[in-house]
């Protein structure tokens, strides 16, 4: 008998797989709490890189249904997501996207469908990456200042409080610059 297993993955902390379970289910799925492996973690990160989902790839066997709700959560390039789709296809484990209509990736039609859509997106990152550096050129062939504004005058203002018996936290209220400022000044020789 089939199981059917949800994989949710977010990239950052302050992001929640909430969503995720929740369109599972409400595409009519029924994932039991403990076949929904959930994890914070890059897509960038290989798949075979992810303890969650090297745990879920132990805990599936054939028959089973893997379900994600787009392409993007088992890979961020083409490679890695044909690869992982692959490699469940050989365990006998079939991988369904609640995105693509919940097409079967493993399937002669899902295969396809995932590849193309695995280019484009891959495409539309490679472009998102060209305009940005073509961006950044710009502005330092226009002489502009890249990254975060110096501070100026700060290394003795910091070191002017230091010598007056001034705490850190004190420094940085009296000179309205930041903590992690005035400890990269702190110990600067004056």
């Amino acid at each position: 008998m089939s199981r059917t297993f949800l994989y949710a993955r977010v990239s950052t902390t302050d992001q929640t797989t909430a969503n995720q379970v929740l369109e599972v289910r409400g595409a009519g799925f029924d994932v039991q709490p403990q076949r929904v492996v959930q994890e914070t973690i890059s897509g960038s990160t290989s798949a075979a890189e992810r303890p969650g989902f090297m745990k879920l790839l132990e805990r599936m066997e054939s028959t089973d249904v893997l379900i994600v709700t787009k392409l993007d959560r088992l890979g961020r390039n083409a490679m890695d997501v044909r690869s992982t789709v692959e490699r469940l296809d050989a365990m006998g484990v079939r991988v369904h996207c609640l995105a693509l209509g919940g097409v079967d990736l493993t399937s002669a039609a899902g295969k396809m469908t995932m590849q193309v859509l695995a280019a484009v997106a891959e495409f539309e990152r490679d472009l998102l990456i060209e305009r940005t550096h073509a961006g950044l050129e710009r502005a330092r062939v226009e002489g502009k200042t890249l990254g975060r504004p110096a501070a100026t005058g700060t290394t003795s203002d910091v070191q002017a409080q230091k010598a007056a018996g001034v705490s850190q936290s004190q420094t940085a209220t009296a000179l309205g610059i930041s903590l992690a400022t005035v400890k990269r000044h702190w110990n600067v020789a004056a």
